[in-house]
């Protein structure tokens, strides 16, 4: 640590949906090596050969060094950086396999939606080695190691959770806008996380509920009534536990997604395909630290015992 050059030249993305082949198709479009690490195989053949095909707002091919079905299979031959790209609800098991990876000036990036991932992570592995993102993009699988970025806010945001790891954050924040995912260092990620999270916890579940994009949810008044109050009780909950959202966070959050037009957010896609969605980390994490600071949470309540209810058992 304290290391004031520190370049990072192998990565290991853990995660080959979505998100996971965008960063995996950035860093290897950039030059680095990129093993790329799914359970489920159809996933990871073509991201070898063709490649991770990227189209909308940015378009590219781009063929990962390798790839592998077992997070334990990295430790054999670590990466300087394993970047997390899994749904959260994954964590706990990925996290234990990911201590035999992340020690000696190496380092894990939870590059996740979601509160408090990176606790899990720093729980298993230590806080020295693990660092949170931001993630500002909204993407729609096509097809494996196929994927459409609807949007493309940038830049996305890293920070350690240890300050003696700050440089290897800068570091690699320098190697991922090098490959063009722009990525700037800051100290203020848990407002980032919360305003993140709010900004999904108003659109996601209303959209996993009902089955309309983000654009039909907002030109719907009576989903957009509930929208509001999703976003106000979000804002109440993150400042009666100090996170700083800033003043003019509630205009934000509308023309955020305003912009985002006939997208299907990760939630809806989860509720398709019959998986589990990331509810509990974005609406439950809002009922969870509403409990802590006293303030009533009745619409993120609901909303995330619904989707609950529509997750496969």
């Amino acid at each position: 640590m304290g290391n004031r050059e520190y370049k990072p030249k192998r990565f290991a993305v853990i995660g080959a949906g979505p998100v996971g082949s965008i960063v995996a198709a950035f860093l290897a479009k950039g030059g680095y090596e990129v093993t790329l690490c799914d359970v489920v195989p159809s996933l990871l053949a073509p991201a070898l050969d063709p490649g991770i095909l990227v189209e909308g707002t940015d378009a590219f091919r781009a063929k990962v060094a390798r790839t592998t079905t077992r997070v334990d299979d990295l430790a054999g031959d670590p990466p300087d950086v394993a970047i997390v790209a899994v749904k959260a609800t994954a964590l706990p098991l990925i996290a234990s396999a990911l201590e035999g990876v992340a020690a000696g000036g190496r380092y894990v990036v939870s590059w996740q939606n979601g509160v408090d991932t990176e606790r899990v992570l720093a729980k298993h592995l230590g806080a020295g080695s693990v660092l949170r993102a931001v993630v500002n993009l909204g993407c729609v699988p096509m097809g494996p190691a196929h994927v459409r970025i609807a949007f493309h806010h940038r830049p996305h945001y890293i920070q350690e959770l240890d300050p003696r790891s700050r440089d290897a954050a800068v570091g690699i924040c320098e190697v991922l806008t090098a490959c063009g995912l722009d990525t700037s260092h800051t100290d203020k990620i848990h407002d980032m996380v919360w305003r993140k999270a709010i900004l999904n916890a108003c659109m996601n579940p209303l959209c996993a509920v009902t089955g309309k994009t983000m654009g039909e949810v907002i030109d719907d008044p009576i989903l957009f009534h509930l929208v509001d109050a999703l976003i106000k009780e979000g804002v109440a909950v993150a400042r009666a536990n100090e996170f700083t959202l800033g003043s003019n966070f509630y205009p934000y959050c509308i023309d955020y997604i305003r912009n985002a037009g006939h997208h299907k957010p990760s939630m809806l896609q989860d509720i398709e395909a019959g998986r589990r969605t990331e509810v509990d980390y974005i609406n439950g994490k809002i009922v969870e630290y509403g409990a802590q600071a006293g303030v009533a949470t009745p619409y993120n309540t609901m909303i995330r015992g619904i989707v609950k209810a529509l997750e496969p058992k």
